[in-house]
C-alpha cells in the first residue's frame, strides 16, 4: 500500500485552474447527524470543492457546521421513514438500496466519506470517483459481536441478525468496485481496505483544526478525560474502570445509547458531561491531565485535538492512536487492553512530565491545510490518470 507523500504541484493550483474546475461534483456522506471527526474531514472537502452538491442518507437540520449546512443537500428514502433522526441505525439493512436509489449520471467527479455505505453509491461510466475511507462497514465486518452480540440484543435478534449482517458485508465487498481510487485516513484502515476489499488504498491522515485547539494559559488540572460516542466499541467501560481503580476523576464527553449502562459501572469516578460545543470542548482538554482512549480508532481525531492543546494522551497501542502518539513524547501507549494495564499506564502519566510544546509541535503536522493540500493532490493526479 502507498503511504502519503508531500502534496505535488498540482495541488498548489489556484482557485479555478484545478483539473475538476467546471466539473460537476457530488459529495457523499453515510449520514449527517452530529459534528464528529468524519463531519470534520467533510468540512474540509466543502472547502476544497465549494461549489459540489451533498448527498446523504438522513440530515438532522442544523446538527453540522455551517460549511456543510449551507449547501444544497440531497437526503435519501430513510429521511422519509418514521422518527429517522432517532432509528436511522435501525434502517441498516435498507441502506444499500437508499444509498443506490441515488442518481448522479450528471456527476463529473464524486467523493465519497465512507464508513458504511456512501462509497457504495452508483456513479455514471464517465465520473471518477474517490473514496475517503474511515473504515470498511465496522458493523459488518469486525464489530458485529460488539454492536448485535447475544449479551446486547439478546439471542434470538443476534440469530436474525448474523445472515443480514453477512449479506451486508458481502455487498460492501461486491461494491468496492465502485470506487476508482480509495483514500485511508491511516495504515490501520489501509490494511483493513486491502483484507476487506483486495484494494490499495493511499494514506491522508485527516484534518485537526490546531488553529482552534491551542494550549491554554493555566495549569493542567487532576483530572483524565474521554471524549467519544458512547456506543460499544469504544470500550468506554476499561476506562471507567481504571480511573476507579486509581481513585481519579474521570470526565466524559459525548452522548450515545450506552450512557445508562455506563453510567451503572459500580466504583465510578466518572461524570458525564454529555454533548460540549466546541469552546467548551477546548477548555476540557486544556485543563485535562490526559485524555485517555481506550479503544481501537481507526485513526482518532480526539488525541489529536488534545495534543493540539499540549495535552498527553493514554490509548491502547492499536489501531490509529498507534500511529499518532509517539511514547513518552506525546502520552502513553498501552500494551495490554484490561483495566489494570490502563490503571497503571494513568499513574505513570501523573507522574510523567511531559513537554506541552513539544506535544503541541507534533499535533502540527496533522493541520487542516496540509490535509486539504494533499487532498488537492491526491485528486489531480487521479484525474490525470495516475495508477490507483
Amino acid at each position: 500500500m502507498a503511504k502519503s507523500s508531500p502534496p505535488s504541484p498540482a495541488a498548489d493550483l489556484p482557485a479555478g485552474a484545478e483539473p475538476w474546475a467546471g466539473k460537476r461534483v457530488v459529495l457523499v456522506h453515510d449520514w449527517l447527524t452530529g459534528m464528529r471527526g468524519g463531519e470534520k474531514v467533510l468540512a474540509s472537502l466543502c472547502r476544497v470543492f465549494p461549489s459540489a452538491d451533498l448527498v446523504t442518507l438522513v440530515h438532522k437540520r442544523g446538527s453540522v457546521s455551517p460549511a456543510i449546512e449551507n449547501r444544497r443537500i440531497r437526503t435519501s428514502v430513510i429521511q422519509r421513514l418514521p422518527l429517522p433522526m432517532r432509528l436511522y441505525r435501525h434502517y441498516l439493512p435498507f441502506f444499500p438500496a437508499a444509498i443506490e436509489w441515488f442518481d448522479l449520471d450528471t456527476a463529473d467527479l464524486v467523493i465519497s466519506t465512507s464508513h458504511c455505505a456512501a462509497k457504495s453509491i452508483v456513479r455514471s461510466g464517465r465520473a471518477t470517483h474517490i473514496c475517503y475511507c474511515h473504515s470498511p462497514m465496522r458493523y459488518a465486518w469486525d464489530q458485529f459481536d460488539a454492536y448485535f452480540g447475544p449479551e446486547r440484543v439478546g439471542p434470538i435478534a443476534n440469530a436474525a441478525l448474523r445472515p443480514v449482517l453477512a449479506g451486508l458485508a458481502r455487498w460492501d465487498r461486491d461494491t468496492a468496485h465502485r470506487v476508482n481510487r480509495f483514500i485511508a485516513n491511516s495504515r490501520f484502515v489501509a490494511g483493513r481496505i486491502a483484507r476487506y476489499y483486495n484494494r490499495p488504498a493511499l494514506v491522508l491522515n485527516p484534518p485537526v483544526d490546531t488553529g482552534f485547539f491551542t494550549p491554554g494559559s493555566g495549569a493542567a488540572g487532576s483530572y483524565f478525560l474521554v471524549v467519544s460516542a458512547l456506543v460499544p466499541y469504544k470500550r468506554l467501560e476499561i476506562a471507567i474502570d481504571a480511573a476507579a481503580r486509581v481513585g481519579v476523576p474521570l470526565r466524559i464527553v459525548g452522548t450515545g445509547p450506552d450512557l445508562a449502562r455506563l453510567q451503572a459501572r459500580d466504583g465510578s469516578t466518572a461524570t458525564f458531561l454529555g454533548a460540549l460545543d466546541d469552546d467548551a470542548l477546548r477548555e476540557q482538554y486544556r485543563g485535562a491531565q490526559a485524555v485517555v482512549l481506550p479503544g481501537v480508532e481507526d485513526f482518532g481525531i480526539v488525541p489529536v485535538e488534545a495534543m493540539a492543546c499540549g495535552r498527553p494522551v493514554v490509548a491502547l497501542d492499536a489501531g490509529g492512536a498507534a500511529e499518532t502518539v509517539v511514547p513518552g513524547v506525546t502520552g502513553l501507549l498501552v500494551r495490554g487492553g484490561a483495566a489494570a494495564d490502563f490503571a497503571d499506564a494513568l499513574d505513570l502519566a501523573g507522574l510523567t512530565r511531559f513537554d506541552a510544546s513539544a506535544i503541541r509541535a507534533h499535533a502540527e503536522t496533522f493541520n487542516t491545510d496540509r490535509f486539504e493540500a494533499g487532498f488537492r493532490r491526491v485528486v489531480a493526479d487521479t484525474l490525470a490518470g495516475a495508477p490507483c
